[in-house]
């Protein structure tokens, strides 16, 4: 019979010249891929274990099971090398048989997560781990057993197809690949049968009359196939019977109703740890998205782990499955984008989560859309409808792509990535953005892929504006999404960037370093911002509230604004234990409450209640926005004299002046080199251009310097230098 050793331990690790002993998962850069500076170890590093040599049936084989290795990988025995596999986030396997010697045998993996021009992802906005961070398995198995396949292929793929909705009668056919086998005995519901191998493949179709639905939140439910052997080896698959759609009017469609995907993003790392997570950690991820109701996640930008797709099943969590062809086009990672598609597909086939292929993720933010790269698309395309003719394909689009380009006419559906309100433009440019595809477009089905601002929840405001990484902005921020995505059920698909705050190291703004800070839940997953609990109001039947601003206590306003997040239609606020007032509402709900001192201030609702404390002060605490950014609305000394530039002029003519632009223009580029190398790679997009261009004309050089995070001293000194520049001068 076979069997499963797991290698995390005994392994010695070394890193130029220093080595030590450590468990698998493990990854090197778990603390300098989250400090900032963009300057984490990318580099080439080796795993060195001792493996005994296993006793082995008649004709048996020794498979060694990598289930994540970044970025590459080169496994040799006993100095030989044995395999080599490009891409880190999925499945691969090393038949090692022959090369085993008797007694102790050398494992050597060489890792190597470096720059390099082959494999993805290379530029994007968040860290590329290096190590083995996910377990590594020996599987003996006799001579007669179910396919290891080098490239981690399920060996049981299961293809559940509901033939009448009504009836829910669900035809599943069931194949699997075998070694050394003559035939293959399927059951399955009580149903059993027997096939012939041939070509190293048995096939059986079984009928489900009144099959119990996979129905995502609802009723995740799984049936579990049987394969086995003459021998005795056995292997089981899980499965859902269940029917997607996707309607350009009606969006999302499971088993025949409608059901709005709405949800979020998510990276796979965390703080201290980076990628080398344990289970527990995937289980509290899924907790707090469960928590908050969301029924979709995309999961971003990679292939994520096996042990996370199960749990997305098992709680009915339609899944956005994606590979990590992402930002800029390679020339010679074409095949690469290509092996790593299959890879994602043999390996995940089975699950019934998975609704989407992502084909790529703002691949045209530095690449022009020409023939090269639409020709990789549709070989992508090709081969995702090849190996899995039931899934359809989407792509994740840049914000500065045309509606008009033809890349949008490879994929089944598409999504975009808008970030209106937060890098650039206003808020409701994301509701113009979307009515305008819809009314071009109105048989194309469109998703919102991403979009998010950065909060620290350490900054506080009474008067939040884009770019001063509040919390209290990304409220205002969500508050508008929220509403917007909720008036457009056409929206096949909605995520929120992101779930968890992740690690970036090319990052160094909002008052951390090494951050992206979109997160409704910060880096370590001890903090739920204030906006977590909105989209909690919208997507959660468990009855709650939560009054927002308990890490904004010392408040210099006389009258302060309370808001109070409930998916209840009434609440009542208390201070110190008195009724201030009740009110009739719809998710959000705003009270204005004068404050003289400290107050307990209350929100209750249908025996829910939340409690913040609020200190009156007599000025703003500094802690709570970054060194330098006590911006309010009114901030002058003096008068303008209007006969010269200022930053309360319009961006857009400010940039045509000969004197004035320049200094804008390197400001400009201060700013991008701040948000790391992504930024840097995309800024002479020349579509980017053009939407700056479009954004600029509605705004101001001071509303483009707060969005941008500029301090009031920076700000200052602009406008001084500006009032020194006459107009048409």
């Amino acid at each position: 019979m076979s069997k499963k050793i797991l290698l995390d331990t005994g392994w010695t690790f070394t890193k130029e010249s220093h080595s030590e002993p450590v468990t698998l998962p493990h990854t090197w850069n778990a603390i300098d891929g989250q400090d900032g500076g963009n300057d984490y170890y990318r580099g080439t590093c080796t795993y060195i274990r001792t493996l005994k040599k296993p006793e082995m049936p008649d004709g048996g084989r020794a498979v060694l099971e990598f289930e994540g290795v970044a970025m590459t990988a080169v496994v040799s025995l006993n100095g030989e090398k044995v395999a080599e596999h490009k891409g880190g986030y999925s499945t691969f396997r090393v038949d090692i048989t022959d090369a085993l010697h008797d007694g102790a045998n050398e494992l050597t993996v060489s890792v190597d997560n470096s720059d390099n021009d082959t494999v993805y992802p290379q530029k994007a906005d968040f860290t590329f781990y290096g190590g083995i961070y996910r377990d590594v398995t020996l599987y003996i198995v006799p001579a007669a057993h179910f396919a290891l396949a080098e490239n981690g292929a399920v060996p049981v793929n299961v293809t559940p197809i509901v033939t009448d909705l009504a009836a829910r009668r669900c035809e599943v056919t069931v194949e699997a690949a075998v070694v050394g086998a003559q035939s293959v005995t399927f059951t399955l519901d009580g149903q059993e049968t027997s096939a012939a191998v041939e070509d190293g493949a048995a096939k059986a179709v079984f009928t489900l009359e009144h099959a119990r639905l996979w129905g995502g939140l609802d009723d995740p439910y799984l049936y579990t196939v049987t394969a086995r052997l003459d021998n005795g080896e056995t292997e089981n698959a899980r499965f859902g019977c269940r029917k997607f759609e996707i309607d350009p009017q009606k969006g999302f469609i499971l088993n025949g109703r409608p059901y709005p995907l709405r949800g979020v993003s998510r990276h796979q790392d965390r703080k201290g740890a980076g990628v080398a997570i344990t289970k527990e950690m995937m289980e509290e991820d899924m907790a707090l998205i469960l928590e908050m109701g969301a029924n979709t996640i995309r999961l971003a930008h990679y292939q994520h782990a096996q042990a996370f797709y199960d749990l997305c099943d098992e709680k009915g969590v339609v899944i956005w499955a994606e590979i990590p062809y992402i930002t800029m086009h390679m020339t010679s990672g074409r095949a690469n984008t290509l092996s790593q598609m299959e890879e994602l597909i043999v390996q995940n086939y089975n699950h019934p989560c998975i609704a989407v292929w992502g084909l790529s993720n703002e691949i045209t933010a530095a690449s022009p859309v020409n023939d090269e790269l639409l020709e990789n698309h549709r070989a992508l395309n090709d081969l995702a409808h090849k190996l899995d003719p039931t899934r359809p394909t989407t792509m994740a689009n840049v914000f500065m792509l045309e509606i008009t380009s033809p890349i949008l006419e490879i994929p089944d559906v598409n999504s975009y990535n808008l970030y209106f309100g937060w890098y650039l433009g206003e808020l409701d440019q994301n509701d113009d953005f979307f009515d305008e595809y819809h009314t071009k477009y109105p048989d194309r089905c469109i998703g919102f892929s991403e979009y998010g601002a950065d909060a620290n929840p350490a900054f506080q405001s009474s008067h939040p504006e884009k770019g001063d990484y509040t919390e209290t902005y990304q409220c205002v921020y969500h508050e508008h999404m929220a509403k917007m995505i909720n008036d457009r059920p056409w929206l096949w698909a909605t995520h929120v960037w992101n779930m968890f705050d992740f690690a970036a190291d090319g990052r160094d703004e909002g008052g951390k370093n090494g951050e992206n800070q979109k997160g409704l839940v910060t880096f370590d997953r001890k903090i739920k911002k204030d906006a977590f609990y909105l989209y909690k109001a919208y997507w959660s039947k468990e009855p709650f509230v939560h009054t927002c601003g308990s890490r904004y206590v010392d408040r210099a306003e006389d009258v302060t604004e309370i808001k109070v997040y409930s998916n209840l239609p009434e609440v009542s606020l208390y201070k110190d234990g008195h009724l201030v007032e009740t009110q009739k509402g719809d998710k959000v709900f705003t009270f204005s409450v004068p404050i003289t001192g400290k107050h307990s201030i209350e929100a209750r609702a249908e025996g829910f209640s939340s409690v913040i404390l609020v200190n009156k002060v007599a000025e703003p605490n500094p802690a709570y926005s970054m060194p330098n950014r006590q911006v309010v609305n009114n901030w002058f000394d003096g008068e303008l004299d209007e006969t010269c530039w200022s930053i309360k002029d319009n961006m857009a003519a400010a940039m045509a002046d000969p004197h004035v632009g320049p200094i804008l223009q390197k400001m400009n580029e201060q700013n991008v080199a701040a948000r790391g190398d992504v930024a840097a790679a995309v800024k002479d997009n020349p579509a980017l251009v053009a939407m700056m261009e479009r954004a600029m004309k509605r705004m101001t050089i001071e509303s483009m310097l707060k969005q941008a995070g500029a301090d009031v001293e920076s700000m200052k000194q602009l406008n001084r230098v500006l009032q020194g520049i006459k107009k048409n001068g």
